[in-house]
């Protein structure tokens, strides 16, 4: 989820006209364009969070691509505006979307958090497809905590303003030490929830160490979804330790594509040299949730060596 990874300016902050959003709806929606620009349209309309700016995000769902589709949903989670969950409930529910686009629009429904989501998620918590299942597991399990009045809001939050899957642990419940916490994370035998707590805890911790125990995250067997989770939290930490491991799992195609994708992403928002040639090595791979995927971290390479003030920006 490339929105996740990038620092945004506020709405306060960029101003933008009715004028400008429709100018970003139409440049999202026009697939005669780069698809670079397109996201950098995508990003402008999240940034805004207001019901035109989702209208126009909710019209790219028809869209060939699997890559943006599935950042759309993410996004809309992001903004955590209700407005979004009518159409982010017919993306869930659509068997002909990708499940890549199917178990992002589940867990934005977990990230806008009404307790209405939870009864369209229950219906799909034992799908065969893995990633949906445990999406839509773990969505149902954040909405009851964010509803629950009991729940201790004490929370080691660290740098980060994304909306998250699954929280860290409470300061007075958190495990003391990073060794603790790893075990937990590692442990595929724990709860799918517990274990991504873990892995907020540990990216809240911001340490090379907690970066080296996410790591390992991604060689565990069990869950694509898992895997796919520690890149993108890899990537929000952009910490050049990570980029060995991130480039072993993005080079096996027997890797879900999912995972793959999200390490390549990863990598863009580390954007050493290394890494920009590892993604150019990847820019044409069979798969197009990498290829595609290494078209904008490669984007999103060029804007952090840049001078350009914000990266959500469209063509005037």
């Amino acid at each position: 989820m490339f929105s996740g990874i990038i620092s945004f300016c506020s709405f306060e902050s960029v101003m933008k006209t009715n004028a400008e959003v429709t100018n970003a709806g139409v440049q999202l929606l026009d697939r005669s364009l780069p698809l670079k620009d397109r996201f950098r349209a995508l990003f402008l309309l999240r940034n805004i969070n207001g019901k035109d700016s989702i209208d126009w995000i909710v019209k790219a769902f028809d869209d060939s691509s699997d890559l943006l589709k599935h950042e759309l949903a993410y996004c809309l989670g992001q903004m955590r505006n209700v407005y979004a969950l009518n159409a982010l409930i017919e993306v869930l529910s659509d068997d002909s979307q990708a499940a890549i686009v199917r178990h992002e629009a589940a867990e934005a429904i977990g990230a806008i958090g009404d307790p209405l989501g939870s009864k369209v998620l229950e219906k799909y918590v034992k799908s065969p497809i893995s990633e949906l299942a445990e999406t839509c597991q773990l969505a149902v399990k954040r909405i009851a905590w964010l509803n629950d009045a009991d729940k201790n809001d004490c929370f080691l939050q660290g740098r980060f303003a994304s909306i998250d899957p699954a929280p860290p642990f409470p300061c007075e419940d958190s495990p003391t030490s990073l060794k603790a916490m790893e075990e937990l994370f590692l442990d595929e035998e724990a709860q799918l929830w517990d274990r991504y707590r873990a892995m907020f805890s540990l990216r809240n911790m911001a340490t090379e160490s907690a970066v080296s125990s996410l790591a390992k995250g991604l060689f565990c067997q069990k869950s694509a979804l898992f895997r796919h989770e520690v890149a993108f939290v890899l990537g929000q930490l952009s910490s050049p330790v990570a980029v060995q491991c991130l480039q072993k799992v993005l080079a096996n195609t027997k890797e879900s594509g999912m995972v793959r994708h999200e390490c390549a992403e990863a990598l863009g928002s580390i954007a050493t040299e290394e890494c920009k040639q590892t993604l150019r090595r990847f820019l044409y791979d069979p798969e197009p949730l990498v290829s595609e995927s290494c078209e904008i971290a490669l984007d999103i390479c060029d804007y952090m060596e840049g001078s350009d003030f914000q990266y959500a920006s469209v063509h005037s």
